[in-house]
C-alpha cells in the first residue's frame, strides 16, 4: 500500500498525506530507538573490558552477537596499543586501580592453586589454595578480578 498511496497523494489525494507523514515519523522514531539501544549495548560492552579484563567469561560472551564480540576484540586491541604507547618502555596499565586505593598493600587469600607469582622487587610468592599473603594492591588486582585471589577485609 506504501507506493500506491504515495502516487495517489501526488495525483491529488491530499487525505493520504497525513498517513504518509505519520508512517514516516513512526519509522524515524523506531530507527532512533534501535540506535539508542545499540549504543547502550556498546557502552556496556566497553565497560566489560574495564571490569573483567581482556578475557570475558563464557557466560557473558554467550549473550553477545558475533559483531559485538568482534567490536570487543577491536576495542581491547586499541586500548592495549594506547597503553603501550604511554608510560615509557613498559607502558601504563590504565585498568589498574579503578577505585583509589586506601593502602598500597592488601591481604589476600588464594582461592585456587596458581603457582609462582613474582613481585616487583624480584621475590616470588607461591600462590596455593587457602594460602594468605600481604601483597602490593596493583600487582594482585587483576588476579582478584579473575577469581584467583580474594581480598580479605579486616
Amino acid at each position: 500500500r506504501g507506493s500506491s498511496s504515495r502516487s495517489e497523494a501526488k495525483s491529488g489525494r491530499t487525505d493520504l498525506i497525513f498517513l504518509i507523514r505519520f508512517r514516516h515519523c513512526c519509522l524515524l522514531r523506531n530507527q532512533r530507538c534501535v540506535l539508542a539501544y545499540l549504543y547502550d549495548r556498546l557502552l556496556r560492552i566497553r565497560a566489560l573490558r574495564w571490569e573483567y579484563g581482556s578475557v570475558l567469561p563464557n557466560t557473558i560472551q554467550f549473550h553477545m552477537s558475533a559483531e559485538e564480540v568482534e567490536w570487543f576484540n577491536r576495542y581491547k586491541k586499541s586500548l592495549a596499543t594506547y597503553m603501550r604507547s604511554v608510560g615509557g618502555e613498559e607502558g601504563l596499565d590504565l585498568t589498574q586501580d579503578i577505585k583509589p586505593p586506601k593502602s598500597l598493600y592488601i591481604e589476600v587469600r588464594c582461592l585456587r592453586d596458581y603457582g609462582e607469582f613474582e613481585i616487583d622487587d624480584g621475590t616470588t610468592v607461591l600462590l596455593k589454595k587457602n594460602s594468605q599473603h600481604f601483597l602490593p594492591r596493583w600487582k594482585c588486582e587483576q588476579l582478584i578480578r579473575q577469581g584467583v585471589l580474594e581480598h580479605i577485609l579486616s
